[in-house]
């Protein structure tokens, strides 16, 4: 597990990417190393997947449970034969629509993968990502890479190139940084094994859509809590996410409702001397007076909410928070994988308000 050298971070133009330091970048990963780089979504630990060994240090870095599969990350659609057994027409239509950009794909898995990219499994997750400095690293590196999220397991993903050098410096050759991510949420991930498309996760690319490409009710959505429960055949299906160090509860439910529900508790919890944090959104500051209130921005922009989330997270810890309320968002569009990140979070702490 150990890099028994010290981290290079490199910060980097992500309108003009300094092409020495990329070069720098893709020979660490054809070698074998482990670089750190920003996609559209969240920062990405990459490893080559021609280098197992680098594939089980991925694994060993971030304390990653070994039956959780990763994502390979292509430069084009063209490089998608090298991984994947079979490319049906559904794929080729998603990827003209929504490549590069965050959905990934489960598709069969060609038998050249390593077993350790998979977890196992027949199939393999891939994508291409919509960010000039891992596009550029990805066709320089010349090989797919594997690459999950950045950042300890179970902690909040990473969506600043501090945030991965808080949880991985010292144990990589190098991270990329290029300053915040655009999205914020990872990735959609989108089944096509079986005859009916399945969200496995959702994220960058809504249901909604999805549903422009396959229509009204041609888009299947697995059940989080079913799925939680088996092996998980895509990232983030299984095991505590994304979490703060304090525990979190996830309060659905009308607005005006939950608001007053987490106020009283802010009541009780005053009593017994901890200290709270919210995460509401804009327009529910006046109900958290004197607490410690972190904005989702805008209720009817649930991109603010996305970009926001995971930096919010990590700032709950640094801030010492020792008991954090959040607001549910809608259960729609881009809020879907909002939702789907703070009941991650919270662990089962999901408090329903009538």
């Amino acid at each position: 597990m150990e890099y028994l050298g010290k981290t290079k971070i490199i910060k980097i133009d992500p309108e003009k990417p300094d092409e020495a330091y990329l070069q720098e970048a893709a020979a660490i990963l054809r070698r074998g190393g482990l670089v750190a780089f920003p996609t559209e979504t969240v920062y990405g630990l990459g490893a080559a997947v021609t280098h197992p060994q680098a594939i089980q240090r991925v694994y060993a870095v971030k304390g990653r449970p070994a039956d959780n599969p990763l994502i390979v990350h292509l430069d084009s659609f063209r490089r998608l034969p090298a991984v994947a057994a079979g490319i049906p027409p559904a794929a080729r239509r998603l990827a003209e629509k929504f490549w590069p950009g965050p959905l990934t794909m489960v598709l069969p898995k060609k038998t050249t993968v390593p077993e350790e990219v998979s977890a196992g499994l027949p199939t393999v997750a891939v994508r291409v990502p919509a960010h000039s400095v891992a596009l550029r690293l990805l066709q320089l590196a010349g090989v797919p890479v594997a690459a999950p999220s950045a950042n300890l397991s179970g902690r909040p993903s990473p969506t600043r190139g501090s945030h991965v050098a808080e949880d991985l410096d010292g144990l990589v050759e190098m991270i990329l940084d290029a300053g915040p991510t655009g999205v914020g949420v990872e990735s959609t991930v989108l089944d096509l094994t079986e005859e009916t498309p399945r969200i496995l996760r959702p994220g960058g690319v809504t249901r909604e859509m999805l549903e422009e490409v396959f229509g009204f009710g041609g888009v299947e959505e697995a059940d989080p809590v079913a799925m939680e429960s088996g092996r998980p055949v895509a990232p983030g299906m299984k095991y505590r996410h994304y979490a703060p160090k304090a525990p979190l509860y996830l309060v659905v439910g009308e607005p005006a409702r939950v608001n007053r529900y987490i106020a009283d508790r802010l009541a009780e919890d005053g009593k017994t001397r901890r200290k709270p944090a919210v995460l509401a959104y804009e327009e529910d500051r006046d109900y958290y007076r004197g607490v410690l209130f972190f904005s989702l921005g805008e209720r009817e922009k649930p991109e603010e909410a996305a970009e926001r989330l995971f930096s919010l997270l990590r700032a709950c810890d640094e801030a010492g928070a020792e008991l954090i309320y959040a607001v549910a968002p809608s259960r729609t569009g881009l809020g879907r994988a909002v939702f789907n990140r703070l009941w991650k979070a919270a662990g089962g702490n999901v408090v329903e308000v009538g």
